[in-house]
Protein backbone atom coordinates (compact mmCIF):
# COMPACT_ATOMS: atom_id res chain seq x y z
CA UNK A 1 0.00 0.00 0.00
CA UNK A 2 1.40 3.44 -0.87
CA UNK A 3 2.26 6.00 1.79
CA UNK A 4 -0.42 8.27 0.31
CA UNK A 5 -3.17 5.67 0.67
CA UNK A 6 -2.08 4.82 4.20
CA UNK A 7 -2.43 8.50 5.09
CA UNK A 8 -5.92 8.48 3.57
CA UNK A 9 -6.80 5.37 5.54
CA UNK A 10 -6.16 7.08 8.88
CA UNK A 11 -7.49 10.50 7.95
CA UNK A 12 -9.56 11.83 10.82
CA UNK A 13 -8.27 9.39 13.44
CA UNK A 14 -6.01 12.04 14.92
CA UNK A 15 -9.06 13.97 16.15
CA UNK A 16 -9.41 11.35 18.87
CA UNK A 17 -6.53 12.86 20.83
CA UNK A 18 -7.03 15.66 23.34
CA UNK A 19 -6.62 16.81 26.89
CA UNK A 20 -9.96 15.33 27.99
CA UNK A 21 -8.90 11.89 26.78
CA UNK A 22 -5.53 12.08 28.53
CA UNK A 23 -7.33 13.04 31.73
CA UNK A 24 -9.43 9.90 31.37
CA UNK A 25 -6.29 7.82 30.97
CA UNK A 26 -4.99 9.12 34.30
CA UNK A 27 -8.24 8.42 36.13
CA UNK A 28 -8.62 5.20 38.11
CA UNK A 29 -11.55 3.02 37.00
CA UNK A 30 -12.91 0.28 39.27
CA UNK A 31 -16.06 -1.73 38.54
CA UNK A 32 -18.35 -4.35 40.03
CA UNK A 33 -18.49 -7.87 38.59
CA UNK A 34 -20.36 -8.49 35.34
CA UNK A 35 -23.98 -9.58 35.64
CA UNK A 36 -25.49 -12.57 33.80
CA UNK A 37 -25.55 -12.24 30.02
CA UNK A 38 -28.89 -11.74 28.31
CA UNK A 39 -29.76 -11.90 24.65
CA UNK A 40 -29.62 -8.46 23.02
CA UNK A 41 -33.24 -8.19 21.94
CA UNK A 42 -34.83 -4.74 21.76
CA UNK A 43 -38.47 -4.13 22.52
CA UNK A 44 -40.89 -4.68 19.68
CA UNK A 45 -40.09 -6.26 16.34
CA UNK A 46 -36.76 -4.59 15.51
CA UNK A 47 -34.62 -7.57 16.41
CA UNK A 48 -30.84 -7.38 16.67
CA UNK A 49 -30.82 -11.18 16.40
CA UNK A 50 -32.34 -13.37 13.71
CA UNK A 51 -32.37 -17.04 12.72
CA UNK A 52 -29.20 -16.29 10.74
CA UNK A 53 -25.73 -15.86 12.24
CA UNK A 54 -25.41 -12.59 14.21
CA UNK A 55 -22.25 -11.60 16.07
CA UNK A 56 -19.25 -9.23 16.31
CA UNK A 57 -21.28 -6.62 18.29
CA UNK A 58 -19.83 -3.26 19.30
CA UNK A 59 -21.31 0.11 20.32
CA UNK A 60 -20.26 3.41 18.83
CA UNK A 61 -18.51 5.78 21.27
CA UNK A 62 -21.70 7.81 21.73
CA UNK A 63 -23.75 4.68 22.48
CA UNK A 64 -26.31 5.47 19.77
CA UNK A 65 -25.23 2.87 17.20
CA UNK A 66 -24.71 -0.88 17.51
CA UNK A 67 -22.60 -2.42 14.75
CA UNK A 68 -22.81 -6.17 14.14
CA UNK A 69 -21.82 -8.75 11.53
CA UNK A 70 -24.61 -10.91 10.13
CA UNK A 71 -25.42 -13.15 7.17
CA UNK A 72 -29.16 -12.47 7.47
CA UNK A 73 -31.36 -11.83 4.45
CA UNK A 74 -30.45 -8.62 2.69
CA UNK A 75 -26.75 -9.52 2.35
CA UNK A 76 -24.56 -7.94 -0.31
CA UNK A 77 -23.57 -10.01 -3.34
CA UNK A 78 -24.85 -13.32 -4.66
CA UNK A 79 -23.81 -15.58 -1.76
CA UNK A 80 -24.78 -15.55 1.92
CA UNK A 81 -21.60 -14.05 3.40
CA UNK A 82 -21.18 -11.89 6.48
CA UNK A 83 -22.00 -8.19 6.08
CA UNK A 84 -21.70 -5.31 8.53
CA UNK A 85 -25.02 -3.94 9.80
CA UNK A 86 -25.87 -1.10 12.18
CA UNK A 87 -28.82 -0.50 14.51
CA UNK A 88 -29.43 2.97 15.91
CA UNK A 89 -31.41 4.51 18.76
CA UNK A 90 -32.46 8.00 19.76
CA UNK A 91 -30.91 7.84 23.25
CA UNK A 92 -28.88 5.43 25.35
CA UNK A 93 -32.08 4.45 27.17
CA UNK A 94 -34.08 3.74 24.01
CA UNK A 95 -34.44 0.34 22.28
CA UNK A 96 -32.39 -0.41 19.19
CA UNK A 97 -34.04 0.09 15.82
CA UNK A 98 -33.95 -2.48 13.06
CA UNK A 99 -30.34 -3.08 11.86
CA UNK A 100 -29.54 -1.70 8.42
CA UNK A 101 -26.99 -3.11 5.99
CA UNK A 102 -24.12 -0.64 5.49
CA UNK A 103 -23.97 -1.63 1.83
CA UNK A 104 -21.20 -0.77 -0.59
CA UNK A 105 -18.41 0.25 -0.51
CA UNK A 106 -17.97 -1.45 2.90
CA UNK A 107 -19.80 -4.70 2.18
CA UNK A 108 -18.92 -6.82 -0.84
CA UNK A 109 -19.58 -10.38 -1.98
CA UNK A 110 -16.94 -11.54 0.55
CA UNK A 111 -17.08 -11.71 4.37
CA UNK A 112 -16.95 -8.34 6.16
CA UNK A 113 -17.01 -8.52 9.96
CA UNK A 114 -15.49 -7.31 13.27
CA UNK A 115 -16.64 -3.67 12.84
CA UNK A 116 -14.94 -1.20 15.19
CA UNK A 117 -16.34 2.36 15.20
CA UNK A 118 -14.15 5.18 16.52
CA UNK A 119 -14.71 8.85 17.19
CA UNK A 120 -14.67 11.07 14.14
CA UNK A 121 -17.04 8.80 12.17
CA UNK A 122 -14.27 6.27 11.52
CA UNK A 123 -14.74 2.52 11.19
CA UNK A 124 -12.17 -0.26 11.25
CA UNK A 125 -13.32 -3.66 10.04
CA UNK A 126 -12.06 -6.93 8.56
CA UNK A 127 -12.68 -8.00 4.97
CA UNK A 128 -11.78 -11.20 3.16
CA UNK A 129 -12.25 -9.67 -0.28
CA UNK A 130 -9.73 -10.32 -3.04
CA UNK A 131 -6.77 -8.01 -3.47
CA UNK A 132 -5.68 -7.85 0.18
CA UNK A 133 -2.52 -9.02 1.88
CA UNK A 134 -3.84 -12.42 2.90
CA UNK A 135 -6.88 -14.31 4.16
CA UNK A 136 -8.52 -11.43 6.01
CA UNK A 137 -7.23 -7.86 6.41
CA UNK A 138 -8.04 -4.82 8.53
CA UNK A 139 -9.48 -1.87 6.61
CA UNK A 140 -10.46 1.67 7.58
CA UNK A 141 -13.23 3.90 6.27
CA UNK A 142 -14.78 7.17 7.35
CA UNK A 143 -18.37 8.39 7.01
CA UNK A 144 -19.11 11.81 5.61
CA UNK A 145 -22.60 13.03 6.67
CA UNK A 146 -23.26 14.14 3.08
CA UNK A 147 -21.36 11.69 0.90
CA UNK A 148 -21.53 8.55 3.05
CA UNK A 149 -18.73 6.04 3.64
CA UNK A 150 -15.42 6.55 1.88
CA UNK A 151 -13.77 3.77 -0.11
CA UNK A 152 -12.22 1.46 2.52
CA UNK A 153 -8.43 1.50 2.63
CA UNK A 154 -6.28 -1.49 3.53
CA UNK A 155 -3.97 -0.58 6.44
CA UNK A 156 -0.99 -2.02 4.61
CA UNK A 157 0.84 -5.31 4.25
CA UNK A 158 3.76 -6.71 6.20
CA UNK A 159 6.62 -6.14 6.60
CA UNK A 160 5.86 -2.41 6.83
CA UNK A 161 2.10 -2.60 7.56
CA UNK A 162 -0.02 -4.49 10.11
CA UNK A 163 -1.77 -6.96 7.78
CA UNK A 164 -0.15 -10.28 6.89
CA UNK A 165 -0.74 -13.23 4.59
CA UNK A 166 -2.65 -14.87 7.48
CA UNK A 167 -6.13 -14.17 8.93
CA UNK A 168 -6.59 -10.93 10.92
CA UNK A 169 -9.60 -10.48 13.23
CA UNK A 170 -11.05 -8.17 15.88
CA UNK A 171 -9.39 -4.74 15.50
CA UNK A 172 -9.45 -2.51 18.60
CA UNK A 173 -8.15 1.08 18.43
CA UNK A 174 -7.20 3.12 21.49
CA UNK A 175 -4.96 6.03 22.47
CA UNK A 176 -2.62 6.58 25.38
CA UNK A 177 -0.22 9.33 26.34
CA UNK A 178 2.42 7.46 24.36
CA UNK A 179 0.38 7.38 21.14
CA UNK A 180 -2.23 5.29 19.36
CA UNK A 181 -2.32 1.51 18.96
CA UNK A 182 -4.38 -1.03 17.09
CA UNK A 183 -4.79 -4.43 18.77
CA UNK A 184 -6.13 -7.39 16.79
CA UNK A 185 -5.57 -11.13 16.42
CA UNK A 186 -3.77 -13.08 13.74
CA UNK A 187 -4.02 -16.76 12.86
CA UNK A 188 -0.89 -18.89 13.24
CA UNK A 189 -1.53 -20.84 10.07
CA UNK A 190 -2.83 -20.08 6.61
CA UNK A 191 -6.45 -20.87 7.45
CA UNK A 192 -9.57 -18.93 8.43
CA UNK A 193 -12.16 -19.07 11.17
CA UNK A 194 -12.51 -18.68 14.92
CA UNK A 195 -11.32 -22.24 15.61
CA UNK A 196 -7.97 -21.66 13.89
CA UNK A 197 -5.38 -20.92 16.61
CA UNK A 198 -4.44 -17.26 16.78
CA UNK A 199 -2.43 -14.76 18.79
CA UNK A 200 -3.11 -11.19 19.92
CA UNK A 201 -0.88 -8.60 18.26
CA UNK A 202 -0.49 -4.82 18.33
CA UNK A 203 0.45 -2.17 15.79
CA UNK A 204 1.43 1.45 16.53
CA UNK A 205 0.23 4.48 14.59
CA UNK A 206 3.27 6.42 13.45
CA UNK A 207 3.75 8.98 10.71
CA UNK A 208 1.65 8.03 7.71
CA UNK A 209 0.07 4.83 9.00
CA UNK A 210 0.11 1.74 11.19
CA UNK A 211 3.36 -0.15 11.43
CA UNK A 212 4.10 -3.88 11.59
CA UNK A 213 2.30 -5.83 14.30
CA UNK A 214 4.06 -7.65 17.13
CA UNK A 215 2.72 -10.21 19.58
CA UNK A 216 1.40 -9.08 22.99
CA UNK A 217 3.16 -11.82 24.93
CA UNK A 218 1.31 -11.45 28.24
CA UNK A 219 -2.07 -12.13 26.58
CA UNK A 220 -1.12 -15.11 24.45
CA UNK A 221 -0.94 -18.82 25.23
CA UNK A 222 -0.58 -22.01 23.25
CA UNK A 223 -4.38 -21.95 22.82
CA UNK A 224 -6.59 -19.85 20.54
CA UNK A 225 -6.37 -16.21 21.71
CA UNK A 226 -8.35 -13.91 19.45
CA UNK A 227 -10.46 -10.76 18.98
CA UNK A 228 -9.17 -8.38 21.68
CA UNK A 229 -11.02 -5.25 22.71
CA UNK A 230 -9.15 -2.65 24.77
CA UNK A 231 -10.87 -0.18 27.08
CA UNK A 232 -10.52 3.43 25.91
CA UNK A 233 -7.85 4.21 28.56
CA UNK A 234 -5.72 1.23 27.53
CA UNK A 235 -5.85 -0.40 30.98
CA UNK A 236 -8.30 -3.27 30.48
CA UNK A 237 -8.59 -5.76 27.64
CA UNK A 238 -11.17 -8.48 27.00
CA UNK A 239 -10.67 -11.24 24.46
CA UNK A 240 -11.81 -14.72 23.44
CA UNK A 241 -9.72 -17.81 24.28
CA UNK A 242 -10.11 -21.56 24.69
CA UNK A 243 -7.16 -21.85 27.09
CA UNK A 244 -7.30 -24.12 30.13
CA UNK A 245 -9.43 -22.95 33.05
CA UNK A 246 -12.48 -21.93 31.05
CA UNK A 247 -16.07 -23.13 30.91
CA UNK A 248 -15.72 -24.88 27.56
CA UNK A 249 -14.93 -23.92 23.96
CA UNK A 250 -14.10 -20.21 23.54
CA UNK A 251 -14.57 -18.05 26.67
CA UNK A 252 -14.18 -14.36 27.42
CA UNK A 253 -11.08 -13.48 29.44
CA UNK A 254 -9.89 -10.18 30.92
CA UNK A 255 -6.53 -8.64 31.73
CA UNK A 256 -5.72 -5.29 33.32
CA UNK A 257 -2.72 -3.09 34.03
CA UNK A 258 -2.10 -0.21 36.42
CA UNK A 259 -0.87 2.06 33.64
CA UNK A 260 -0.17 1.80 29.94
CA UNK A 261 3.55 1.58 30.77
CA UNK A 262 2.99 -1.66 32.72
CA UNK A 263 2.67 -5.19 31.35
CA UNK A 264 -0.75 -6.83 31.24
CA UNK A 265 -1.76 -8.97 34.21
CA UNK A 266 -2.31 -12.73 33.91
CA UNK A 267 -5.67 -13.12 32.09
CA UNK A 268 -8.67 -14.14 34.22
CA UNK A 269 -11.78 -15.98 33.03
CA UNK A 270 -14.96 -13.88 33.43
CA UNK A 271 -16.77 -16.85 34.97
CA UNK A 272 -20.19 -18.40 34.58
CA UNK A 273 -22.15 -15.13 34.48
CA UNK A 274 -20.60 -14.54 31.06
CA UNK A 275 -19.13 -17.85 29.88
CA UNK A 276 -20.68 -21.26 29.28
CA UNK A 277 -20.13 -24.50 27.37
CA UNK A 278 -21.01 -22.52 24.24
CA UNK A 279 -18.50 -20.45 22.30
CA UNK A 280 -18.22 -16.83 23.47
CA UNK A 281 -16.48 -14.55 20.99
CA UNK A 282 -15.62 -10.99 19.93
CA UNK A 283 -16.29 -9.20 23.24
CA UNK A 284 -16.46 -5.40 23.19
CA UNK A 285 -16.69 -2.75 25.90
CA UNK A 286 -18.93 0.29 25.62
CA UNK A 287 -17.28 3.72 25.82
CA UNK A 288 -18.09 3.99 29.55
CA UNK A 289 -16.95 0.35 30.03
CA UNK A 290 -20.18 -0.53 31.87
CA UNK A 291 -21.62 -2.67 29.06
CA UNK A 292 -20.06 -5.73 27.47
CA UNK A 293 -21.35 -7.12 24.18
CA UNK A 294 -20.36 -10.53 22.82
CA UNK A 295 -21.41 -13.20 20.37
CA UNK A 296 -22.44 -16.65 21.60
CA UNK A 297 -22.45 -19.66 19.28
CA UNK A 298 -23.21 -23.34 20.02
CA UNK A 299 -20.10 -25.58 20.20
CA UNK A 300 -21.09 -27.15 16.88
CA UNK A 301 -20.85 -23.75 15.21
CA UNK A 302 -23.13 -20.99 13.77
CA UNK A 303 -25.72 -19.64 13.80
CA UNK A 304 -25.13 -17.55 16.90
CA UNK A 305 -26.65 -14.50 18.59
CA UNK A 306 -25.62 -11.21 20.15
CA UNK A 307 -25.64 -11.05 23.96
CA UNK A 308 -24.98 -8.31 26.49
CA UNK A 309 -24.07 -7.92 30.16
CA UNK A 310 -23.57 -4.88 32.39
CA UNK A 311 -21.67 -3.75 35.46
CA UNK A 312 -21.46 -0.58 37.54
CA UNK A 313 -18.72 1.65 38.85
CA UNK A 314 -17.64 0.30 42.23
CA UNK A 315 -18.43 3.68 43.83
CA UNK A 316 -21.96 3.53 42.44
CA UNK A 317 -21.52 6.27 39.86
Amino acid sequence: MTHHLRRLAIAGIAVLAGAAFLATVAAAMHFTAWGPVVVAEPAGTNSVNTAAHDGCPIESPDGLSLFIASNRDGYTGSTRNLDIWVATRASVDAPWGAPQNLGEPINTGADEFCPTPVRGNGLFFVSRKAGGCGLGDVYFTRRNPVHGWSEPQNLGCAPTGPNSDLDEQGPSYFETGAGAQLYFSRSRTAAQGGAVPGDIVASELSGGGFGPASAVAELNSTSNDIQPNVRKDGREVVFSSNRAGGQGSQDIWVSTRASTDDPWSAPVNLGTNVNSANSESRPSLSWDAKTLYLGITPPAGPPGDVYVTTREKANGK
